[in-house]
This record gives structure tokens, C-alpha cells and sequence, in this order.
């Protein structure tokens, strides 16, 4: 019986086997006829489906495996030719084929361009976008096997072979240009080369790809450089989004592609020499990273994407782990974790980009820290945000400050505010001003009122207040811009004393770190920070420190200021320019302003900071200082139909 079973086996395989030969003699014999009705097929579905025409004017086999294509054309109706290519002449592998890949085993092309073009009636490839699929199906896509056969489809279409000659990249976005010509490109024997002409209306380079590609253990090793002297620049940016950016040389490594118990591991590294980059809303100057790397280790699960924590990003001397998720098994949670290991302090000072952190330049110091931080964002639950940090430092000293020496404001100096790039006149700080008004010289109410509504923890908070840091990230996500900041007091000052008001993400950085060391190195105490603030903050147009404001709006000194008067300033500081438009044509208050006045004191009241008696006698405030000709200038020149919301001021 045994063997009657292995006679039957033998005389299938037999079968099959003849079957699967008549098949590909069959393919072989009828092959040309299946080319010219794939070809029909493909010129239909591009007229269908994509509103382009498409040709190929000469198509045949060569051999068993090869294919050779002439006059590759495709333009899309009413529009710019999108694809244009004279030969291409290519071999799959057979056994590949039939497993249902299609793995290229060589490529040879020569004399063609991809031309992307932008003008006033649209862009000739949008046909070809991927469409946003309106049936929300409920399914949620497993990511390891979609990227895996991303990655599969993608790494067999790269031949083993390849020689590629006079191919071009063409971008026109209404005007702005850039063609990257492929002189050449070789891959023979894992060993990949080109030679790459760059031009666009800004500039003209030459550069160079070289290193090691071997796509079927999908593994790459590969340089990218300029070939004259001086840096590669990024084209287009320039001109469309105003980033000018530039570099000496990237290296990209890919040592590792490997799906293992349903999770896709994608490993190597990437690396920048002397990266470049200037844009107004960065610096106002620019920005250098003299060495970075980034060591990764990228994760994709059936539910969720990751840079795991295993990864290492190098920045100069400085190194940190990075880990970051983003995960949809219950809710869309956003994590980011990142670890500097324990380092010297002055080797994190020397690995900051050059143009980033200015005022930190010649900053020097001793000792050791580390830094954690976790950061949990829930799209779903948005207010249950996580965000902690911790940093633990080792006889930690600052023996040297750069441009910011924050230890100028325990003695006297010259503030010069800084509006639209221009600085304004110098307020000397210090007692042979006359208008300078030590803390115990202001009134306790306008303390009060002004530590309420700008920063009630000041005197117990290290420079950030947690929770307002927390809900300010929450707006800034939900309106997708910088809306809300979350300043305390000890920021302002930062701002106001030592930087610029320019809206520059170097700025919020270096604000965030010379807070962080103002006060959590006792170089001033609270008392005399807030007693600097009050002396130079603006108060009005032209109007710097509180002596000043008391004598514009009410010609009084600061100690003799009512609770209604304080409230009243304490209201304007963050728009002081802006005062008038809560003053009717008489000269009164509008009834917004009195009713956020009314807001203010019933916080106060309800925090124990004034009580009832505080209230009592208090008169309607009376502009009697300089301020009134603003306001009657303002009358004069609003009609009575003209109305100023609450909305219109930044409070």
C-alpha cells in the first residue's frame, strides 16, 4: 500500500511538472502577443483611470527573460508630458515571476525626464496622487506587513545591475526651477556610483553618489557628496519656503530589514557633516551642526510605529536615546521619551548648533548632569497629556557666561527694549533713575494684581508652571500653530532683559534654557526679579517700568496707587500699546474693560489676596496723566459706530 502511495506522488509530480513546462513553453511561445495586450491594457487604464495618454512605441523580448521598450511616453491630457524615456532594456527573474514578484535582475536606460510641473491651472501629476478614501471602513492597517511589503516591492524593483545614462528630474512649481540630471549611475557587483548635475535659478552644482547597494539582502551603505568645492545645497526650498540649507557631505546605511514574531525591525544609520540651514522663523542667523549621526533602530508592529529606545542620536560631543511611538490599538497616543546619559556640562554647552543658542556662545562650566524626559500625548484624550522631566545634576557650576550674564540683574545696568529689530531708549535700572522704584516702594495691590493675572506660583515655581506648559502644548496641537505659550514671569524677564521679541524658534530655546538656569542656580533672588520687571516691562507707548506708567496714566508714584488704578495696569501689561481702545470718548472705561476689572478683583477676593475692606471707597479710574491725549486722539479719530471687543486685545 506504502508504496502504491509513493507511486501516486511520483506520477503527480510528474504531472505537474509537465503541466507547469507546457505552461512556459506556452508563455514563451504566445509571450509578445501577452506584451502588446499588457501594453493595451496599461494605455487604457492610464486614459480611464488617469485622464493621461499613454504609448510605448516599440516593445519585444530578448531571450528568455529580457524586455526591451522604446519611446516610453506619458503626457497627461491638457498638460505637461509627465514621463519621457528612449530605452530601457531590463530582465526579471523567471522563477520570481512565477512566485508572483516581479524582481528585476538588470536595467539599462538612457535619454529621458520625470517633469513635475506646478502652473496657475494645476499640476500635471495630480492624477496620480493617492485619493483620500472618503468610507471610513473601520479597518486599521497592521503596519509591520504593510511597510514589509512596501519594502519588498519596492527593494525588487532595484536591479542588480543597473546602468542608467542622461535621465532628469524636473521641477517647475510656477516659476521656481530645478533639474537634477543623472549623468550617469552604475551598480555592478554591489558597488553603486553617479554622477549628478544640479541646476535651479539660484545655482549650479555637481555631485556624487557612492558606496555599496545590495537590494535582494536589503543592505546599503551609500555617500552622498559634492563633487567641486564648497557644500551641497538643498535646490527648491530656497525659493519656495525661504530655508536656504546645506551640507559637506550624508551618509545613509541600512544594515538590517527583518520582520521577526509579527514586528518589522528596520536597522543602521544616517549621518551629516557641517548641515547648514538658515530661514527667519529658525534664526536670524545661521544655524550649524558641525557632526551629527543618528543610530536607529525603527519598529513596526501590527498597532503601532516607533523609533525605539535602543536608537542614539550623536550631536557633536552630545549624544541622547531617543524613543518615539505613535500607537492605535485603543486611542492615537503620541509618545516621545528621550535620555541624555550622564555627561560633562560643558561638553552639552560645545555640542549646541552654532546661530541656535547665541547667547549660550563662550558660556563655560563644570560638572555633570543627566536628563530624562517623558512626554505622552492621547489624540483621543487630549487633556490627559503626560508630560515630566527630570534632570540631576553633579556639582553643576557656571564659572563663565556667554553674551547673557544673568548676574547683571543684582546690580544696576542700561535696558534697552527691542521692538520690530530696533532698539528703544535706554531705561538705566538702578537709583539714579529717577522713575526707578524699589519692590517695597510699589504698591502692594499692583504686586497682587500683576502676580494674578501673569503668574500667580512666581514666588514657588522654578521659572515653568507644569500645568499651564501642559495646556499651552494642548492648544498649540489643537489649533496646529504657536497660539498659546504658557509664559511665566521669570520667561518674561528672560525675554525682555536678555533677548529679542522676534518669533524665532532659537529664541524660545534660549529662553527655555536661561530660565531654566536663572532659577534653578540662585543667581537672583525672586524678590529682586520682580522688582527688575516692574521696572522695565512696557506699560504704554514709550512708557517703560512702573515709575513711568504711574505718572502717565494717573501722576501719581507707584506707592500711592489705588486698587481700581492697579487692577487697571495690571490688565494692560499684556498689551500696553493698545490701552486707549478700552476708554470710551469721555474718557471712561468701556464696559468690557470694567467687567474684566470686576474679574480680576473676585479672583483676587476668592484667593485671600484682598478682602472686602480693600473694596470700599474705591472710585472709577481717571486718566489724568499724559495717557488722555492718546485717548482723545483715539476719539477723534473712531467714529461712534466703531466698537473694540475683548477679542481684539492679546489678554
Amino acid at each position: 500500500m506504502a508504496k502504491t502511495t509513493k507511486q501516486k506522488i511520483i506520477l503527480t509530480a510528474k504531472i505537474l511538472g509537465v503541466c507547469l513546462l507546457l505552461l512556459i513553453i506556452a508563455a514563451f511561445v504566445f509571450r509578445d502577443a501577452l506584451l502588446q495586450k499588457a501594453i493595451t491594457h496599461i494605455t487604457h487604464k492610464m486614459e480611464r483611470d488617469y485622464n493621461s495618454d499613454f504609448s510605448i512605441k516599440k516593445a519585444a523580448f530578448e531571450g528568455f527573460n529580457g524586455l526591451s521598450m522604446e519611446g516610453i511616453l506619458l503626457v497627461p491630457k491638457h498638460a505637461d508630458t509627465l514621463l519621457q524615456i528612449e530605452t530601457i532594456q531590463t530582465k526579471v527573474n523567471f522563477w520570481q515571476l512565477f512566485a508572483g514578484n516581479i524582481q528585476l535582475g538588470s536595467l539599462h536606460a538612457k535619454n529621458g525626464f520625470l517633469q513635475l510641473v506646478k502652473t496657475k491651472d494645476g499640476r500635471n501629476f495630480d492624477a496620480f496622487l493617492p485619493k483620500k478614501d472618503t468610507v471610513d471602513t473601520g479597518e486599521k492597517p497592521n503596519y509591520a506587513k504593510l511597510v514589509y511589503r512596501i519594502l519588498n516591492k519596492g527593494l525588487n524593483l532595484v536591479p542588480t545591475d543597473m546602468h542608467l545614462e542622461n535621465l532628469s528630474l524636473r521641477m517647475n512649481d510656477m516659476g521656481k526651477k530645478a533639474t537634477m540630471h543623472l549623468n550617469t549611475l552604475v551598480l555592478v557587483d554591489e558597488q553603486i556610483e553617479s554622477a549628478i548635475a544640479v541646476h535651479t535659478n539660484t545655482f549650479s552644482q555637481r555631485w556624487k553618489i557612492k558606496g555599496f547597494a545590495d537590494p535582494r539582502n536589503k543592505q546599503t551603505d551609500i555617500r552622498f557628496f559634492n563633487i567641486d568645492t564648497g557644500k551641497i545645497k538643498v535646490p527648491y526650498f530656497d525659493e519656495r519656503y525661504g530655508i536656504h540649507s546645506s551640507f559637506d557631505s550624508i551618509r545613509l546605511n541600512v544594515s538590517n530589514i527583518d520582520m521577526d514574531g509579527g514586528e518589522l525591525h528596520v536597522d543602521g544609520f544616517t549621518s551629516i557633516t557641517n548641515f547648514t540651514i538658515n530661514n527667519p522663523k529658525i534664526a536670524n542667523k545661521d544655524v550649524v551642526i558641525k557632526k551629527a549621526r543618528f543610530d536607529y533602530n525603527f519598529l513596526f508592529g501590527e498597532n503601532f510605529v516607533a523609533i525605539d529606545s535602543s536608537s542614539t542620536v550623536h550631536l557633536n560631543q552630545m549624544k541622547f536615546h531617543p524613543y518615539v511611538s505613535y500607537n492605535n490599538e485603543t486611542d492615537k497616543i503620541y509618545t516621545l521619551k528621550a535620555t541624555i546619559p550622564k555627561m560633562k556640562a560643558q561638553d552639552f554647552i560645545s555640542s549646541l548648533p552654532e546661530g541656535l543658542f547665541r547667547h549660550f556662545e563662550g558660556m563655560e562650566a563644570t560638572g555633570n548632569f543627566d536628563f530624562h524626559l517623558n512626554f505622552v500625548f492621547n489624540k483621543n484624550k487630549p487633556n490627559a497629556i503626560i508630560l515630566d522631566s527630570q534632570l540631576n545634576k553633579e556639582n553643576l557650576v557656571i564659572t563663565k557666561y556667554g553674551e547673557a550674564n544673568l548676574s547683571k540683574l543684582n546690580g544696576e545696568f542700561m535696558y534697552h527694549a527691542i521692538i520690530n529689530d530696533v532698539p528703544q531708549r535706554g531705561v538705566y535700572v538702578g537709583n539714579s533713575n529717577p522713575n526707578y522704584t524699589p519692590l517695597s516702594a510699589i504698591s502692594p495691590f499692583l504686586r497682587k494684581c500683576v502676580l494674578t493675572t501673569e503668574d500667580p506660583s512666581f514666588f514657588s515655581h522654578k521659572g515653568f508652571i507644569k500645568e499651564a506648559f501642559k495646556q499651552s502644548i494642548v492648544k498649540n496641537i489643537k489649533t496646529k500653530k504657536f497660539s498659546r505659550g504658557g509664559s511665566t514671569i521669570s520667561m518674561q524677564l528672560i525675554k525682555n532683559a536678555f533677548l529679542t521679541r522676534e518669533k524665532t524658534l532659537s529664541r524660545k530655546l534660549e529662553e527655555i534654557l536661561l530660565v531654566y538656569i536663572l532659577e534653578n542656580n540662585r543667581i537672583v533672588s525672586k524678590e529682586r526679579m520682580l522688582e527688575v520687571y516692574f521696572n522695565i516691562i512696557e506699560w504704554g507707548p514709550n512708557v517703560y517700568g512702573i515709575g513711568e506708567a504711574a505718572q502717565f496714566y494717573f501722576q501719581k508714584h507707584p506707592l500711592e496707587l489705588t486698587l481700581n488704578e492697579c487692577l487697571y495696569l495690571a490688565n494692560i501689561v499684556p498689551s500696553p500699546r493698545k490701552f486707549m481702545y478700552q476708554f470710551n470718548a469721555e474718557g471712561n472705561l468701556k464696559p468690557f474693560a470694567i467687567s474684566r476689572e470686576k474679574m480680576l478683583k473676585n479672583t483676587m477676593m476668592r484667593r485671600g489676596l484682598i478682602v472686602p475692606e480693600d473694596t470700599i471707597n474705591q472710585l472709577p479710574i481717571m486718566i489724568t496723566g499724559s495717557a488722555r491725549s492718546f485717548i482723545k486722539v483715539k476719539a477723534e479719530s473712531v467714529t461712534e459706530t466703531d466698537s473694540t471687543s475683548i477679542e481684539e486685545f492679546d489678554f
